[in-house]
């Protein structure tokens, strides 16, 4: 497995709201010498992070070798939605495993968040953890849906914590927006900073004994076992080696890299609206998301800030003018705030997959990968992380529950997959104006 140096790695975090609250971030050296370890982890993202601190908790000496720097990809830079569920709906993981095996990815998937909740409680990092959650739906057709999944979770996932908001008298006490007419209420879910979270959770990998290689990008591995991974400055020999990179990975797994699809998201951060204004789109602090398959995302900071989100890209071209197009899109959702400035725009990249299903498995015996979060993965990563930590210990059952799960390269090949997919959108889009 190749790769060349990659581009950003001698980057810093992207410009973001994210990067400017979070103060002056650690740096963790580059990696300059060779070194071995049980474990190697290719990424510094929440999968990286939380298969190494699983791992060093297990006694295993962990390496971790991060391109950029910690949180740098999507960990640093997503909505901090942190939310159960997986992204393709437990219907599709039912088709494919069984109700039985349904229902333990269901329990995992709030295993994942509860998981969040004790590590930032555990590790004491300050990233503003808040619960609540909406799913807003803007038709009918969008309400029928999710009271559908309210008695489905019920019935078969025995999940009873949902709580339909039957039109704005009941939506207005979490959201307080004309242009959504219902939605679906969940106190289990919610919403954090995100690279506050990532830099926690390195923080306390770190106090564990895992050392951590920053601007280290893999250019080559050679599989073994022992596996020898090489970075321009460096080398490290591993037994194990845990593939945490995502749609970073490339050449390094092309394998792998055709079954993901690079996706853009972009968000923008107001300026304070302070607590009143604030409060008076979102009372309870809840994360939101609408119904759209093109969708809309949303919460408040804690500095009473709207962050607002959607816009994704499949031709990896980021949209013209992002914070003004953007601007216009929140405007819909909240036209009230029109007086208000927006200061901060970035964006960056979530890695989906066909069927929008979580790809866990390995490469090799001794070679782990878990991609394919496809915009759930706050939450759960750390279970990716906490799965692979298992198997890697002998325990495999769990790992293995994900991994029976079938996946399909996109089509058309490097070339004419991003073509294709853009074209999906187009009907995605007028879909949802229907």
């Amino acid at each position: 497995m190749h790769n060349t140096p990659r581009l950003f790695a001698h980057q810093e975090h992207t410009a973001s709201w994210y990067a400017t609250s979070s103060g002056p971030t650690p740096h963790y050296p580059t990696l300059q010498n060779s070194v071995q370890a049980d474990v190697c982890v290719i990424g510094a993202g929440y999968t990286g992070l939380s298969a190494a601190l699983e791992l060093a908790k297990r006694g295993f000496s962990v390496v971790i070798l991060e391109g950029a720097r910690v949180g740098w990809g999507a960990s640093g830079r997503n909505g901090g939605q942190v939310l159960n569920d997986v992204a393709c709906g437990m219907e599709t993981i039912a088709q494919q495993l069984g109700r039985e095996q349904a229902r333990r990815v269901w329990q995992m998937s709030l295993e994942a968040v509860e998981l969040v909740k004790e590590r930032v409680e555990a590790y004491h990092i300050d990233c503003h953890l808040q619960w609540g959650y909406v799913h807003a739906a803007l038709k009918m057709r969008q309400m029928d849906a999710l009271r559908q999944w309210q008695q489905q979770a019920a019935d078969h996932y025995d999940y009873h914590d949902f709580n339909i908001l039957e039109g704005r008298y009941e939506l207005d006490p979490y959201l307080r927006s004309s242009r959504y007419i219902g939605g679906l209420y969940d106190p289990n879910s919610g919403h954090l900073h995100p690279l506050r979270y990532a830099l926690g959770l390195a923080q306390a990998a770190s106090h564990s004994g895992v050392q951590i290689y920053e601007h280290s990008p893999v250019q080559a591995i050679k599989a073994g076992p022992p596996a020898v991974l090489n970075t321009p400055q460096g080398q490290v020999q591993a037994n194990y080696v845990v593939l945490a990179g995502n749609t970073y990975l490339g050449e390094l797994a092309p394998a792998l890299d055709r079954r993901i699809m690079p996706v853009g998201t972009y968000i923008i951060a107001t300026e304070p609206l302070g607590e009143s204004l604030a409060r008076s789109l979102l009372p309870q602090n809840s994360a939101v998301c609408d119904t759209n398959f093109v969708l809309d995302y949303f919460r408040l900071s804690h500095d009473w800030r709207l962050l607002f989100g959607g816009r994704v890209s499949y031709s990896g071209m980021s949209p013209l003018n992002l914070k003004q197009s953007m601007r216009q899109d929140m405007l819909k959702v909240f036209p009230k705030l029109a007086a208000s400035k927006v200061e901060f725009g970035w964006g960056g990249f979530v890695d989906i997959t066909m069927n929008r299903a979580p790809d866990f498995g390995r490469l090799l015996p001794h070679v782990f990968y878990a991609q394919g979060f496809s915009g759930h993965g706050v939450a759960l990563t750390g279970l990716a992380g906490l799965l692979m930590a298992e198997a890697i210990s002998g325990q495999a059952s769990r790992f293995d529950v994900f991994s029976r799960l079938k996946h399909r390269p996109f089509p058309g090949g490097p070339r004419f997959r991003t073509p294709a997919l853009v074209l999906a959108m187009l009907w995605y889009r007028l879909r949802d104006l229907l």
